[in-house]
């Protein structure tokens, strides 16, 4: 549905995105992932027609964004961080005015008016003026507007800024329902939204992507999928030795002891052990701590999350290889 190859945006002699590309297949959510500054806005109004990329190309249902901007825009909503509202106007008068400019038929307006407001939870607001709405609503008014024509496409660009946590909630869900009948890219800042909302992730660091694939796939590939959290009596040094040399571990490190990290005696400390993908360490890990003289206070199994992903991916000083979907790896999006 979407195709983005080799997208490229310079301004004077600075780019802000280069060599871009990954595909969203139809009636999937894909997160666009990226700290401020690292092209994800720049890419999303190239899509959208807003700016003119430099360089490469751009598809969107088949029709190129620079040669077919006008077809292109008519199967596509688009979202800006902040959304495009009058704030004069009622919710219905909006949405009629918009699905107006927009191209939808005079038969068809009402009903797909109608059909915008019921998805987006907001019949109780439709005769509101917009300034009167809590930014919630709002938020809820800039989705019916992008799909009030029915696109196949639909691009948010950080739909779930500034809400407090049950509207981060209600437009998660929203945005959910919308998936299977239409493609979206959802760019957002809050890493577990993508892990409850997309089907895959693409990481965008310094204008370049540098990771696309399933949330579950990147956390197995990039941090080993899984370790676990010691709580040890006895010498760390001495420890890490010990538990280097067992089968299925990767990487031992000690854990900073802040918080409610601190050990209750000078002897005691935390140690973090990352396991090799596929492997399940744990009771060797018990048993030679034991064997070896050491007390084993605590152990817990911990799981890689998308925060360590982006973490491990965005704040690399060199740059990362590209790590691309795999059509064999179990779990891929369909």
């Amino acid at each position: 549905m979407i195709e983005v190859e080799h997208l490229s945006k310079i301004y004077g002699s600075t780019p802000a995105i280069t060599d871009v590309t990954f595909n969203v297949e139809p009636g999937e959510i894909l997160g666009f992932l990226g700290p401020n500054g690292a092209g994800k806005t720049t890419t999303m109004r190239i899509l959208a027609g807003y700016l003119p990329a430099t360089k490469g190309t751009a598809k969107i249902a088949g029709f190129d964004v620079h040669e077919n901007s006008l077809a292109v825009r008519q199967r596509i909503g688009y979202l800006p961080e902040t959304p495009p509202l009058y704030p004069d106007m009622t919710v219905e008068g909006f949405l009629h005015f918009v699905a107006r400019i927009k191209g939808v038929s005079a038969g068809d307006r009402h009903n797909k008016v109608q059909g915008a407001i019921a998805r987006c939870n907001l019949d109780d607001k439709r005769k509101v003026l917009i300034h009167k709405l809590s930014k919630g609503y709002r938020q809820r008014v800039g989705i019916a507007q992008a799909i009030v024509h029915d696109p196949p496409a639909i691009i948010l660009d950080e739909p779930t800024v500034g809400l407090d946590p049950r509207q981060i909630i209600e437009v998660r869900n929203l945005i959910k329902s919308l998936a299977g009948t239409h493609t979206i890219i959802l760019s957002t800042h809050i890493l577990p939204e993508v892990s409850m909302t997309c089907s895959r992730v693409a990481i965008i660091n310094r204008g370049k992507v540098v990771a696309t694939n399933t949330p579950e796939n990147l956390m197995t590939q990039l941090t080993g999928g899984s370790g676990y959290e010691l709580e040890i009596e006895g010498e760390p040094a001495l420890a890490k030795q010990v538990l280097q040399n067992i089968s299925g571990v990767s990487l031992v490190e000690s854990m900073p002891t802040v918080g409610s990290h601190q050990p209750e005696s000078e002897n005691r400390a935390y140690l973090r052990v990352i396991s090799q993908p596929g492997t399940e360490p744990g009771k060797d890990i018990a048993t030679a701590l034991v064997r070896s003289g050491f007390a084993l206070h605590e152990m817990r199994r911990v799981s890689a999350t998308l925060e360590d992903v982006f973490l491990q991916l965005t704040t690399a000083e060199k740059n990362v290889e590209s790590i691309e979907d795999s059509e064999t790896t179990e779990g891929e999006a369909a």
